[in-house]
């Protein structure tokens, strides 16, 4: 690709488009009334998904983008799981009563810092509240250098199918200059523990752009993940925002590739795991031929929720914690973000949320065209306007860097049909910005 239209459109700039609107387009004027409102509101009888957030790391990654909470005491992270078993109860309390449950995902920080009798406990009282789905999938996001084996033990226990591990780079030189040094011999013990206790779908998070990374390393890196053969790679691009991560102010500006060098470095990372046999799905995720991930996608029922790509169809996802993010059909809530403030509120016996977004119609039609696009790469703009009652002409119009991005060779437009070529799917959110009706605040 052209160095000129990587420097026009650049590959950090739009949202991530996991939600629309964005975070930043959430208010206060959608709190913890508007949240208890939508929650008695829930169709009883529809499948939820359920996000649990631990923000709690024994170790600051520098890289990270997460609100996050540096603890090597267990105590903290005790007096936060009794107030999120508190959530638990005070959610169900409003949701209809038996809410059936599909899907449940623990996010992080690093869940399984939780011990493995809480871990358990804490599985068991969603099975209390909630009426699981057979099969519920349950995933969970792990830390290698963390990982037990009575941790593993335990998450099969309590019924989890999926973990996804955090790898970043095996280049010992990048590891060193983000402060997470992680062996090949501590990741692939830990998903040797798990497929011996029965865990067999395999997540790995792999990073590119980040400090001190060439090429070759990030080759080296896609081959050895390979060797390890998860089910799901998800390769990020590294955001590099230190006036809003303070953290990130430690890394060295100067050691960061270019724009042109991280297309370079996706692209050749995407040529590595496509050779070995994964299929490339949306702007950055790979999964082996017969993945869910791989099937929805071909059966073009592909989503894209706070957690990114995702097999799960449910419309109502359930956010947990501090800082949880919930989608349901009204609009988006966020939970407060400050563990101290989440837990006040939470002990009080209310609902910690902070914020959120109430949903317009004109507000459905843009997140449907833009989860279309993100996941398939292509939209048809008039049918989801006719699917929505939606008069497609003034939304094509206020889309004017569509034309623009058509020009530059980005896009080909037909009919209302708007397709990314592939060669350019790493600028596929600069399309989905044409749609975004806030990208400009």
């Amino acid at each position: 690709m052209q160095n000129s239209i990587l420097t026009k459109y650049g590959d950090a700039g739009p949202p991530w488009y996991t939600i629309y609107p964005a975070v930043p387009q959430f208010s206060a004027a959608v709190g913890a009334e508007a949240y208890e409102e939508w929650l008695r509101g829930l169709p009883a009888d529809e499948p939820v998904s359920l996000y649990l957030h631990i923000p709690f790391c024994r170790s600051m990654c520098w890289y990270c983008g997460f609100p996050t909470t540096i603890t090597c005491r267990d105590a903290p992270l005790l007096d936060y799981l009794a107030v999120l078993r508190e959530e638990v109860r005070l959610v169900a309390q409003q949701a209809p009563q038996g809410l059936p449950v599909s899907d449940v995902h623990f996010g992080g920080g690093t869940p399984t810092l939780i011990g493995p009798a809480e871990f358990l406990a804490l599985m068991e009282l969603l099975r209390h509240h909630f009426a699981f789905r057979k099969p519920v999938m349950i995933a969970v996001e792990i830390d290698p250098r963390t990982f037990t084996a009575e941790m593993a033990e335990a998450i099969a226990a309590a019924g989890v199918t999926r973990a996804s591990l955090g790898v970043q780079s095996f280049d010992p030189i990048v590891q060193k200059a983000i402060n997470r040094l992680q062996s090949e011999t501590q990741t692939s013990a830990a998903i040797e523990n798990l497929r011996r206790h029965g865990v067999n779908r395999i997540n790995f998070d792999l990073v590119y752009g980040l400090p001190k990374q060439t090429l070759e390393s990030c080759i080296q890196t896609a081959a050895a993940a390979v060797a390890m053969r998860p089910d799901r790679l998800a390769v990020f691009g590294y955001a590099h925002i230190p006036s809003f991560r303070k953290n990130q102010r430690l890394i060295d500006e100067a050691s960061l590739p270019d724009i042109a060098a991280r297309a370079e470095q996706a692209a050749a990372m995407a040529e590595t795991l496509v050779v070995a046999g994964y299929r490339q799905i949306g702007l950055d995720h790979f999964a082996l031929p017969d993945d869910q991930l791989t099937l929805v996608h071909e059966a073009g029922h592909l989503r894209r929720n706070s957690l990114g790509y995702s097999a799960d169809t449910r419309k109502i996802e359930i956010g947990l914690g501090s800082s949880a993010i919930g989608r349901l059909d009204d609009g988006y809530v966020q939970n407060e973000i400050e563990i101290s403030t989440y837990s006040r509120h939470i002990r009080a016996g209310r609902l910690a949320t902070s914020n959120g977004c109430r949903l317009t119609d004109e507000d459905r039609v843009r997140a449907a065209i833009i989860e279309r696009l993100m996941c398939d790469l292509e939209v048809d703009v008039l049918a989801i306007c006719a699917a929505h009652g939606f008069d497609p002409i003034p939304l094509l119009n206020s889309a004017g860097s569509l034309a623009m991005l058509a020009n530059d060779g980005i896009v080909d437009i037909e009919s209302g049909r708007i397709r990314v070529r592939q060669e350019c799917r790493f600028l596929i959110r600069a399309v989905a910005a044409a749609f975004d009706a806030y990208v400009d605040r």
